[in-house]
């Protein structure tokens, strides 16, 4: 998965310690993280800024909403609204530093 990134140096950081994995920093100016287990996040060198909102986002589950969200905004996230809880169970919005948008989501 390729996100678009003002800074990817700095992104890809930001995504190596939410989801474990070390960082990699590669040619012009492109970076990505193996997450263990999972997929590559990779960070391609964007010249304009994030403008609306995603098309696509990561649903990251937990087994604790609030823990989660505490530990991602002590690295630089931010939580968008309120926790949604509905038949599926529940979810909070979050962005992270360059605001894209992900969710920590919960049964």
């Amino acid at each position: 998965m390729v996100i678009n990134a003002r800074h990817p140096r700095e992104l890809v950081r930001f995504y190596a310690q939410l989801l474990g994995g070390h960082p990699v920093d590669r040619a012009r100016g492109w970076s990505h993280v193996q997450v263990p287990e999972s997929l590559r996040l990779a960070f391609q060198p964007a010249s304009e800024d994030k403008d609306g909102r995603n098309r696509l986002h990561l649903d990251l589950e937990v087994d604790d909403i609030e823990i989660a969200v505490g530990r991602a905004t002590a690295i630089g996230a931010v939580r968008a609204g309120d926790v949604v809880t509905d038949d599926a169970g529940s979810f909070q919005v979050m962005r992270d530093p360059e605001g894209n948008e992900f969710c920590f989501v919960s049964d």
